[in-house]
Parts: C-alpha cells; sequence; structure tokens
C-alpha cells in the first residue's frame, strides 16, 4: 500500500528531513514506486509538487528534498497502486475548495464498493478510490455545515465518524487538512511524533541522514510529524490505534477521538 506523512507546527517549518527519508520508500527502500506528491500551505494558499515517477528517482522530488519550503501545514504521498492507473490525476494528494479554503488529502489503503458513494458537487477527476472518498467526504462536510463552522471541534466529530464509515469498506489511513488544522485517521497503521524543547539529534532508518534540532530550532518551536510507519531509528514515535482520528493545531494535538471499526477481513 500507499504511505503517508503529514506535519503540523507552531512556525513555519521546513520538512526536508523527513521527506529525505520517505522518499527513498518511493522505489529504493520500499515498493511505493507508483508516484508521488506534497502540498505545502502558505497562508490561504498552497503549493503542490507531485510526480507519478517513483520518488526515490524523481528530479523533482530531488529538488524539494533541497529546497526548504517553510509551512505550518504539509500533507505527503507516496503511491503503491491498487486503485486506478500510474499517472498524474491519481497522484495523491488531491486538493479542493471548501468553506473558501484549500483543503487536502491523502489516502493509504484500498475501498471495496467506492464507485457508490455520491460526492455531490465534488466531482473525482480520476479513476482512485482515494479521490471518490475525499469528494464524498467534503460532500458530507458541505452537506452538514454549509457555511465554516464556528467551532471546528464539533466538525472533527464529525470528520472522525465519516472517516470510521469509508474504515467500513476497507482500509482507510487518512491525512486531511485545511491549512490550519491537520487531522490522521488510523484503519491499520499510523504514528506521530511531537518534537518540542529540549530538542535532541535523530537518525533516518531510510537514509544515512542524521539532525540535531537543537540546530535547527528555537526553544518555543513546536511540531508534530504524521507517518504511516516511523522515520527515524532513535525517537519515540507514538503508534495510533485502529479508530483512532487526531487533530493537530500549530504543531500540538488539540483534539482526539476513537470510532468503533469492525474486525479487519482475514487476508
Amino acid at each position: 500500500m500507499c504511505e503517508l506523512l503529514g506535519m503540523s507546527a507552531n512556525v513555519p517549518t521546513d520538512i526536508c528531513f523527513s521527506f529525505t527519508g520517505l522518499m527513498q520508500r518511493g522505489g529504493r527502500t520500499g515498493p511505493h514506486s507508483d508516484g508521488w506528491g506534497i502540498t505545502f500551505y502558505e497562508g490561504l494558499g498552497c503549493r503542490t509538487f507531485k510526480d507519478p515517477m517513483p520518488s526515490a528517482q524523481s528530479r523533482i522530488a530531488r529538488l524539494v528534498q533541497e529546497y526548504p519550503i517553510k509551512s505550518q501545514a504539509v500533507v505527503s504521498h507516496i503511491r503503491q497502486a491498487n486503485r486506478g492507473g500510474v499517472c498524474l490525476e491519481n497522484t495523491h494528494p488531491f486538493t479542493r475548495e471548501l468553506w473558501g479554503r484549500y483543503w487536502t488529502f491523502a489516502h493509504n489503503g484500498q475501498l471495496t464498493g467506492f464507485e457508490t458513494l455520491d460526492t455531490g458537487r465534488f466531482e473525482p477527476v480520476g479513476s482512485t478510490d482515494s479521490e471518490r472518498a475525499f469528494c464524498w467526504l467534503l460532500a458530507q462536510m458541505a452537506t452538514k455545515y454549509p457555511k465554516r463552522p464556528a467551532d471546528p471541534l464539533a466538525a472533527f466529530a464529525d470528520i472522525a465518524r465519516w472517516a470510521g464509515e469509508l474504515a467500513g469498506m476497507g482500509v482507510f489511513n487518512m491525512l486531511l487538512s485545511d491549512g490550519e488544522y491537520v487531522c490522521s485517521f488510523c484503519s491499520t497503521q499510523l504514528h506521530w511524533i511531537t518534537r518540542r524543547a529540549p530538542f535532541g539529534q535523530a537518525q533516518l532508518l531510510d537514509e544515512d541522514v542524521a539532525i540535531d534540532f537543537q540546530q535547527e530550532t528555537t526553544p518555543n518551536d513546536v511540531v508534530t510529524v504524521v507517518a504511516t510507519q516511523p522515520l527515524t531509528r532513535d525517537e519515540a514515535w507514538h503508534k495510533m490505534a485502529r479508530g483512532e482520528c487526531n487533530l493537530f493545531l500549530w504543531g500540538e494535538r488539540v483534539a482526539q477521538s476513537q470510532v468503533s471499526l469492525p474486525p479487519l477481513s482475514p487476508t
């Protein structure tokens, strides 16, 4: 399946270190060679880089790796295709507008019966189960909340419930962001870590690269990274439970929900 990478930070922060580890899994240390993408938020805008090439071989990925774009919310994905062909329109993450904001989504897993999901005005462009699930989720949000809700935490509870419905159709690990909040939902595998002072050193699992975060940060920085599998060998990552949904704002986890899911089908 695919792998996810997300970031939430209280100050504009680059994700070069984590992305360097993730991109190796796209065809070098992992089998996720069917494309990759990353979205950086900057204020109300966002910039996205995508390539249907394996990230370990992509010159665009190398640019992102070496170009320290500063952002407070990032969503990234490397793909191992199971629904839809390998092409640009099927490459995550996907972005749509709702409530005057750009929403970005990436999915790890596969769904059965996704063709019946009613997406309302959010028409999929590609042929993946992931994009249709994203469009369906936005349609549920737009129907219940015609305007941006005054209480984002109440809407978060609904998003967790709707994500649980999608997880009932198969495997549904998700990252979702509007540029402020970063939401993660775990169906099978998802981990997260929050880095804050006192900062230490870390070494990537997939590349011989280490970093001393104390040299790259200030004492007030708070940065949370979410990934399908831990990216570093010497840090304590939190493993999310099946059906767990977390909401991060500027690096801090501000809400957590637990959704009851049916047992996974035997493989």
